[in-house]
């Protein structure tokens, strides 16, 4: 008995020796990589990455570098993890992907296809699902990746944050991560949307550190407008008012601003603080169509006309012409897909499937000729809950 429990913790004892990171590996052989930029060149894939100096960081946050904090790294091959590992040959360290922030695709590259990029990415099991995807308006991918930034060191950071606070107050933006992407490109009935990202300014100047060094930067990045896939491929861009619609048909709006037209002139903004929206899809006759619904509550955040808002009968004009003013932009939506572009964006296909699956067996064959013609009706229930701090604008009580 004795020597059985010896043998049992020399066991335990042994097998304490094998615990621990077996495959570990040190912070100061990994390259830290938070954004990527891939384009097609020549017919291969052109990898750039934008990996971070973690000794200028603390450096610069003591106020002792002015060198930037970040580095870029660029390969081409045939395949996009060749050119991965084709990096090892320029970068000191390998790079390691797992804190990826951003990840921009050229305009050239989206329009020949993601499909490739999208399966790698997607099947490496070091990666998270969490970073934004975005797709460069009209230029490389690289290029947005060379601007340097202000108020964020890292320029791949600031894409991340920058996109992330444009999402959550103005409409025209959305944060597409890759788990929404992959859901969006393998759901029958429906194809992905990305938002753009292009310069604004002269690319070389923003590329030097001077571009940081003035109250206004010489060159900026922006967020512009969506961009249309069919399946994985680019096939077009919405503009602001049209990427605006896709996103509150898609209930993707949690507070934006928009302005209406004040009943003798002038305007009055409205802070969106509430949205839900409904996309409901039926089956009549062998026809499909769709229903959408939507709510909304907002507040008076802006009056540049003269208009007494502490009347009942004004604000429920207002209301209306807040209904008129949404439904009005999704409509131009829904036709820009149906009549330019010809695909289904919305998950209109997903919705009628939902409600009906056995119809949808026979509509699927043919479900691109039938979203040019599917009947849309758009209802809009707009309040108006608040006026801010204040009643009537200061314009009533200037005197002539």
């Amino acid at each position: 008995m004795i020597r059985f429990c010896l043998s049992a913790i020399i066991g335990l004892l042994l097998c304490s020796l094998l615990a621990g990171c077996w495959n570990r590996r040190e912070l100061n052989t990994l390259g830290i990589q938070l954004g990527a930029a891939i384009d097609m060149k020549d017919g291969e894939y052109r990898v750039a990455v934008q990996v971070v100096d973690p000794a200028e960081v603390a450096s610069k946050s003591k106020g002792g570098s002015k060198r930037v904090p970040v580095t870029m790294y660029t390969a081409t091959a045939p395949t996009i993890l060749e050119a991965y590992r084709k990096l090892t040959t320029i970068s000191p360290r390998k790079i390691y992907a797992s804190h990826i922030r951003v990840l921009v695709l050229g305009e050239s590259l989206a329009r020949d296809g993601i499909a490739n990029v999208i399966d790698l990415l997607w099947r490496d099991p070091e990666l998270r699902t969490d970073y934004y995807i975005m797709v460069a308006n009209g230029q490389e991918a690289k290029n947005i990746l060379h601007i340097l930034t202000p108020l964020e060191d890292i320029p791949a950071t600031k894409l991340y944050k920058s996109l992330d606070t444009s999402s959550k107050a103005w409409a025209v933006t959305n944060a597409f991560t890759m788990d929404k992407l992959i859901e969006q490109l393998v759901s029958e009935g429906g194809n992905p949307v990305l938002t753009g990202i292009k310069v604004i300014g002269n690319q070389r100047m923003g590329e030097k550190q001077s571009n940081v060094e003035s109250i206004e930067p010489a060159t900026q990045l922006k967020f512009t407008k969506l961009a249309v896939f069919r399946k994985d491929r680019l096939i077009g861009w919405l503009n602001e008012e049209e990427s605006k619609g896709y996103n509150y048909i898609m209930g993707n709006v949690k507070s934006t601003v928009g302005h209406i037209t004040c009943p003798k002139g002038g305007y009055l903004d409205l802070e969106g603080v509430h949205y839900e929206t409904k996309i409901e899809g039926n089956v009549m006759n062998g026809e499909p169509f769709i229903n959408i619904k939507m709510k909304t509550m907002s507040n008076i955040a802006d009056v540049e006309c003269n208009i007494d808002i502490e009347d009942t009968h004004i604000i429920r004009r207002l209301e209306d012409e807040e209904e008129r003013r949404l439904t009005e932009i999704m409509r131009k939506t829904i036709v820009k897909l149906q009549k330019d572009y010809k695909v289904d964006s919305l998950g209109f296909g997903q919705a009628i499937y939902r409600s009906n699956p056995k119809a949808w067996k026979k509509l699927k064959r043919d479900w691109d000729e039938r979203f040019t013609r599917l009947k849309v009706n758009i209802s809009v229930d707009a309040r108006i809950q608040g006026t801010g701090s204040v009643n009537n604008s200061i314009l009533s009580e200037i005197k002539e």
